[in-house]
């Protein structure tokens, strides 16, 4: 996980030192992409894209180095995405809610089926969140409070009845809560994929997590935390913030998301311009 936006929004650049560690990625993904001769590479940017200043140089870059184009998506796409994505497998999509807790931003959408009747992307994420309001590990009451204020301001301009039952929570920061309430080490998508967090399950895991250091949370949940021990107290401290303001008492989880939505809207345009011809 390279956390392409970490310090991004203090500097307006993001470092070379992620961007080594993006190619060491894609690296990767190029050698699996090659061994299964895949046609089509969908590369989406989000948020981090967005505010980076030097993003134009990133993305000749990478087509420099792998012949990839990166898309650059708005903040609203990305919500769509978010949204398309995490209904892709639900046996019943009718009146959901979606939150997309990333590192930069979070997504909160509203729909009804595919029809998306509200999108809004927050800058509000757990990596630059943690940047700017939790100095400390673990977070002084001060610092929460702080926080937690920023928060209720940028949730005060939803309409609350917007809120259905079917409340889905994707991305990083709710599968690995899910991690810790199945008590999974490691990340099991069978096991995680629609499984549920309620509301008492967050109090509980902001309980413990309020008392631990980034070390003593990476020592008791294991390899499921690697590279979110820092910022996982925000994500959840997000998550649990959201569900209080709204009344929400339980959220679903899952796997899908933006990758997911990206593949299911390329699918739709080229389903559109077979028919057109």
């Amino acid at each position: 996980m390279p956390r392409i936006g970490e310090g991004t929004k203090q500097t307006g650049f993001i470092s070379q030192n992620k961007l080594n560690l993006l190619y060491d990625v894609l690296n990767e993904y190029k050698s699996i992409i090659n061994s299964y001769k895949c046609d089509k590479v969908i590369l989406t940017g989000t948020n981090a894209f967005r505010m980076a200043q030097n993003t134009t140089e990133i993305k000749d870059e990478v087509k420099k180095l792998f012949n990839y184009d990166l898309n650059v998506i708005s903040g609203e796409e990305e919500a769509e995405y978010a949204y398309v994505g995490a209904i892709s497998n639900l046996d019943s999509p009718d009146h959901s809610m979606v939150i997309d807790i990333g590192g930069s931003s979070t997504e909160i959408i509203y729909g009804e089926g595919y029809k998306i009747i509200l999108k809004r992307s927050l800058q509000l994420g757990s990596v630059s969140a943690t940047e700017q309001f939790l100095k400390h590990s673990p977070p002084t009451l001060v610092e929460l409070e702080n926080f937690s204020t920023d928060i209720k301001k940028l949730f005060s301009t939803f309409d609350k009845t917007i809120v259905t039952k079917k409340v889905i929570s994707i991305a990083g920061t709710a599968t690995t809560i899910a991690c810790m309430k199945l008590e999974l080490k490691e990340f099991v998508e069978e096991k995680v994929d629609r499984s549920s967090i309620t509301i008492h399950d967050m109090r509980n895991i902001m309980r413990e997590l309020s008392s631990l250091t980034t070390t003593e949370i990476l020592d008791k949940y294991g390899a499921v935390m690697n590279g979110r021990e820092d910022i996982i107290f925000t994500g959840a401290f997000i998550l649990y913030q959201f569900m209080e303001h709204f009344g929400i008492d339980n959220t679903i989880v899952s796997t899908r998301g933006i990758r997911y939505g990206a593949i299911v809207k390329y699918l739709e345009s080229s389903t559109k311009d077979l028919y057109s011809e």
